[in-house]
């Protein structure tokens, strides 16, 4: 089962991460890219974020995207 100290680690970086991108998707907001341009960088957050989110919930259940 999991240990508190993981799922606390976990709900740290989840938090984290989260912000970071959030602060990436205000700042592409916040300069005003042109409309295909701010459109492809709305998708490349989305997608990274999602992998993000996907790989660190992997990980926690004991299957890693990416093995060490």
């Amino acid at each position: 089962m999991f240990s508190l100290n993981t799922i606390v680690k976990t709900i740290v970086y989840l938090i984290v991460a989260g912000l970071i991108f959030w602060l990436l998707w205000w700042l592409v907001h916040f300069v005003g890219l042109p409309q295909p341009f701010a459109k492809v960088a709305d998708v490349v957050l989305a997608i990274a974020a999602v992998l993000t989110i996907i790989g660190v919930l992997l990980q926690l259940a004991g299957y890693p995207i990416i093995k060490k």
